[in-house]
């Protein structure tokens, strides 16, 4: 049995109401916790407008796909044991696995910082990932450079 999560398999999200758009909605989703939907919608709209204005930006969704942009992978690397040694083969990685990456990021870097509201936390992030720094954007540097450095045992991924 495929263990690959193929089109059929995938859930469509519905677009949220105030921009309608399906990846503020995903946002959205990956910061609710408890299923408190209405305090992360709250959230997540506060932190996508302050992050617009702190930009001077007038389209707070536009912010918020570059600075996701900024912070999806084009490169992994998974373990595979070949002849009894484990080598760290890199991957590209495609659509929504690097969706899912990006926002697991960006929400995991601003639940990470202290001492303020998250929606604030957020908005921080959001700024830092758009300006191509910040713990989201360290997280795929750090990844790409793990890749970069494994690109040797590129050749096992097709063995």
């Amino acid at each position: 049995m495929s263990r690959k999560v193929t089109k059929s398999l995938q859930r469509k999200t519905n677009p949220d109401r105030k921009y309608q758009s399906v990846l503020v909605q995903r946002l959205i989703n990956k910061s609710m916790l408890d299923g408190k939907k209405q305090a992360a919608e709250r959230a997540v709209y506060t932190a996508l407008e302050g992050a617009a204005k702190k930009l001077n930006s007038e389209d707070p969704v536009a912010v918020f796909e570059k600075a996701l942009a900024n912070v999806s992978p084009d490169f992994e690397v998974k373990s595979r044991r070949v002849g009894g040694a484990n080598y760290q083969i890199p991957f590209p990685i495609s659509g929504h696995r690097q969706q899912h990456f990006a926002f697991s990021w960006l929400v995991q870097a601003a639940r990470a910082r202290q001492g303020m509201p998250y929606a604030k936390r957020l908005e921080l992030e959001i700024v830092d990932a758009y300006n191509e720094t910040g713990a989201a954007f360290k997280k795929k540097e750090d990844c790409h450079r793990m890749a970069e450095a494994n690109r040797a045992f590129a050749h096992f991924a097709r063995a």
